[in-house]
């Protein structure tokens, strides 16, 4: 880059920040977030330092300071916005002792509550989405998305702040999850890797529209099945098989396949797969 480009460059750059409202680190601001507020809920998210009880009002001192930081440039009465979060913790928390217990009730490798809470990505994905969503109700712009990205990037699990997702929520494994933002989910829900909760059109014009399926409640998607479509409704008690495509409403207690066919080989046809 010649000299007075580069000169031209870091002028516009400086301008920008001069310009922008919004704060800078918000990215950083928003893993530490994460991690206090996680930190204070749980006790296996707490630094070593912060273990006893004390920890505790420093953990929600340094949580409350982070989150006025990262709204503030964003919204017009970001105290408020604080203390109405902070009123909400406790009902986050107890929502999330319910997905840990329904996460380590349906699958037999889990041998501890604890290995679910500091070890499995379903949990920790909930979680951020729990705390998101809590913000997204706020009507909090761009910190819940920040949120549920860093979260996508750390569990391979992609839910928007906006989904609404009910008691007892657990995702198995959960590489490749994506739940949209206009998605409702019951109770005793339970989801493998690579579900989709999709729309069937992307468009902006649909922004303000029911795009993604409503999951009844006692409902179990398995693994690489994609709904699509806001008017799909999944009918409570259903099981949805691996890989089946959904687009279509089903009713209560239906079970849904994906049909493979077999064929024998005749002789030596020359097929040869290396895997």
């Amino acid at each position: 880059m010649h000299e007075s480009s580069w000169a031209t460059f870091l002028t516009a750059r400086k301008a920008e920040r001069q310009a922008c409202d919004a704060p800078r680190p918000l990215r950083a601001l928003a893993e530490e977030f994460a991690f206090r507020a996680l930190a204070l809920m749980f006790p296996q998210f707490a630094h070593p330092a912060r273990m006893g009880a004390e920890g505790v009002d420093d953990e929600a001192m340094h949580l409350e300071a982070l989150l006025r930081a990262a709204i503030g440039p964003l919204v017009a009465e970001p105290d408020q916005v604080v203390r109405t979060f902070l009123s909400r913790m406790n009902t986050v928390h107890a929502a999330l002792v319910l997905d840990a217990n329904a996460i380590m009730a349906g699958d037999p490798a889990a041998m501890s509550l604890e290995e679910v809470i500091v070890a499995y990505p379903g949990f920790l994905a909930t979680a951020v989405h729990r705390i998101a969503h809590e913000l997204y109700l706020l009507q909090v712009p761009l910190f819940p998305r920040v949120l549920s990205e860093w979260s996508h990037r750390e569990t391979g699990i992609d839910i928007h702040p906006g989904a609404r997702i009910g008691a007892g929520f657990a995702i198995d494994h959960g590489t490749g999850v994506v739940i949209g933002e206009t998605s409702v989910i019951g109770d005793r829900v339970r989801v493998y890797q690579g579900v989709t909760l999709g729309a069937l059109a992307v468009s902006t014009k649909l922004a303000n529209r029911k795009r993604h399926p409503t999951i009844e409640h006692d409902v179990v998607i398995y693994a690489n099945a994609t709904i699509l479509g806001g008017m799909t409704v999944v009918g409570a008690g259903s099981v949805i098989g691996g890989n089946v495509w959904l687009t279509n409403s089903v009713p209560p207690r239906s079970v849904v396949q994906f049909t493979s066919r077999v064929e024998q080989r005749d002789g030596d046809d020359g097929l040869e797969f290396h895997i």
